[in-house]
């Protein structure tokens, strides 16, 4: 059960983060890695905005490799749940949203709506301050509003 527990509070957890991290670390001090993703020219498929995925896989990297090293499994939930996030953060957020990937182009699912837009609004503003919605899985509930 604690595994269960430590892989559902990782995940959950890294929602804090992105958000923390997106607001104060990516629209902050390395904004020059974000601004692209925000001005996007579509001149080509990778990003500097991309470099984000690999420095945010490097803890849950670790906990898995850590956890299973010293088989200490609470350590590999733990990096399961956060890599399972970027998972979900790679699925949504890329390919559903961004359509890096031509999929799930249309979809009528309540939820994957409201997120979009949640995103859309943050892409409006296409500087360094004054953005909004920062999260990705949770969002205000404005947006599921909008939707209906």
């Amino acid at each position: 059960m604690i595994i269960v527990l430590a892989f559902l509070a990782a995940f959950i957890g890294m929602e804090a983060v992105a958000w923390l991290a997106h607001k104060y670390i990516m629209h902050g001090f390395l904004w020059y890695l974000h601004a692209d993703h925000h001005k996007r020219d579509d001149s080509g498929f990778f990003e500097k905005n991309d470099y984000f995925f690999l420095l945010f896989s490097i803890p849950g990297i670790t906990c898995i490799f850590y956890g299973v090293g010293f088989h200490e499994t609470v350590y590999t939930a733990i990096g399961a749940g956060i890599s399972a996030y970027g998972a979900c953060y790679f699925l949504v957020h890329d390919i559903f949203i961004h359509q890096r990937f031509k999929l799930f182009r249309n979809s009528n699912n309540r939820y994957m709506r409201a997120v979009r837009r949640a995103h859309k609004v943050h892409h409006k503003t296409v500087g360094k301050h004054d953005g909004s919605s920062f999260g990705m899985l949770f969002f205000p509930l404005r947006y599921w509003k909008d939707v209906n």
